[in-house]
């Protein structure tokens, strides 16, 4: 990583409508309140193909909203191998999404990619909302995983 380059993070789930998404907003949020903002670039992506171009989910948007989070402009996309070299870290929420990004990405990207929660010093998933309906206990996850990072990069 270039110090006088923004740190690039890309938060990675699997179809990039819910968790994904979800964390890119809650990061932005986090860096936005402590004044940092400049120093990142955020996004989200898929490792499927069977959201492309969906706006974020309604369950997921109204969780960011009722907890005070902007919700950026967003279409889901696909991740891309090139992406394991334009981001400096590739964050993604469970052991699926994982072995996807091991396919897409290939043997040695230059990111670092790491499973969101280990960041706060958990070894579990972020549950997908999608199949359990619990958006709350996704956003608490996502925010305990963002929280961990931005106090890691601050």
């Amino acid at each position: 990583m270039n110090p006088t380059e923004p740190t690039r993070i890309l938060f990675v789930c699997h179809g990039n409508i819910c968790r994904s998404p979800m964390a890119q907003c809650v990061m932005q949020h986090i860096v936005n309140e402590r004044g940092i903002a400049d120093r990142f670039v955020i996004d989200s992506a898929a490792t499927t193909t069977e959201a492309l171009g969906s706006r974020i989910y309604p369950p997921a948007r109204r969780t960011l909203e009722r907890a005070g989070v902007q919700v950026v402009s967003h279409r889901a996309r696909q991740v891309v191998r090139a992406d394991g070299d334009r981001w400096d870290y590739i964050v993604y929420m469970d052991a699926e999404n994982e072995g996807d990004l091991r396919r897409i990405l290939g043997p040695h990207p230059k990111a670092r990619v790491v499973r969101l929660l280990s960041l706060c010093q958990r070894c579990d998933d972020v549950a997908d909302p999608w199949y359990t309906g619990d958006f709350e206990t996704a956003y608490a996850d996502i925010t305990d995983g963002c929280r961990a990072l931005a106090d890691l990069l601050e």
